[in-house]
């Protein structure tokens, strides 16, 4: 097995344009795992940690753009007040040694339909900076996933850094497990109010086999809510809100849980997360 470990961005495009079928190593709290059970021996690796580039974050007109290499840590300690809802799934991933190596462009990359950070994303309607030697391209986050750890990703691509528009309105992230820590989620749900335009986002994880959004619950939440006014959230809406997020997903059984579990769990956390976010959202006023 090769290992290459790039100074520079552009370096880091021309390795994985010579050797497509190389694996990119960030932090490493997925690949070491495959490489130590031995269910995937790559051609080569291609180590992104000395690439600076990939750590940076700025913010551009208004719009965050998040580089790859951006650890959960930084998202926590850094970027909490502009992307709220990253932040708290940041929280919950792994432990703090895992926090301070894992990135949020590996979970991308990774393409896990249980990744802590695919739900926010999605319910902020983020975008993916994608580039290779051939130039770089955008794509909505919610296109990404194209199955069971798959992406859209072409064998000669990177991720570069991802684009979020801090909505407007409160954000909410919710997640079970089969502990309070350290754990791979059984369901997670993320939600945002883009009070500015009258909408709200979701995202549901390990529900299905990709990160997805609920996008009947998002128009009949963004119908039903009272974004002038803001009256308390009426339960009965709360709950049908919970009960179409819970149709949207298309859970499994497996050692963690079951479907019925799963799609339960969504409909409370859909429920709850509204309820928290609306609060948040009229003390705002």
């Amino acid at each position: 097995m090769d290992f290459l470990q790039p100074l520079t961005w552009a370096d880091a495009l021309e390795a994985k344009a010579t050797q497509p079928n190389s694996v990119v190593i960030a932090g490493g709290t997925d690949v070491m795992v495959e490489l130590n059970f031995d269910k995937h021996r790559p051609e080569a690796l291609i180590d992104l940690n000395r690439v600076s580039d990939l750590a940076q974050w700025t913010v551009d007109d208004g719009r965050v753009r998040l580089g790859a290499g951006v650890t959960y840590t930084r998202v926590i300690e850094e970027l909490g007040h502009l992307l709220p809802g990253l932040a708290m799934a940041s929280r919950t991933v792994g432990s703090p040694q895992i926090r301070n190596r894992g990135t949020v462009g590996g979970n991308l990359g990774a393409a896990s339909p249980a990744g802590d950070s695919h739900p926010p994303l999605l319910a902020a309607e983020a975008e993916i900076e994608i580039a290779s030697v051939r130039g770089v391209r955008r794509l909505p986050v919610n296109d990404f996933y194209l199955g069971v750890k798959r992406s859209a990703l072409e064998p000669d691509e990177l991720i570069a850094a991802i684009w979020v528009t801090p909505p407007t309105g409160a954000e909410q992230f919710s997640k079970i497990g089969t502990r309070n820590a350290m754990v791979i989620s059984v369901a997670a749900f993320g939600l945002a109010l883009h009070a500015d335009r009258r909408a709200v986002g979701t995202g549901i994880g390990s529900a299905a086999p990709t990160p997805r959004r609920a996008p009947e619950a998002e128009q009949f939440a963004a119908a039903s809510l009272d974004w002038d006014g803001r009256r308390p959230l009426d339960d009965a809406m709360a709950r049908e809100f919970g009960e179409l997020v819970r149709s949207a997903a298309s859970p499994i059984d497996d050692v963690r849980g079951t479907a019925a579990y799963r799609l339960h769990a969504l409909s409370v956390m859909a429920r709850r997360t509204l309820a928290w976010a609306w609060h948040d959202y009229q003390r705002a006023a």
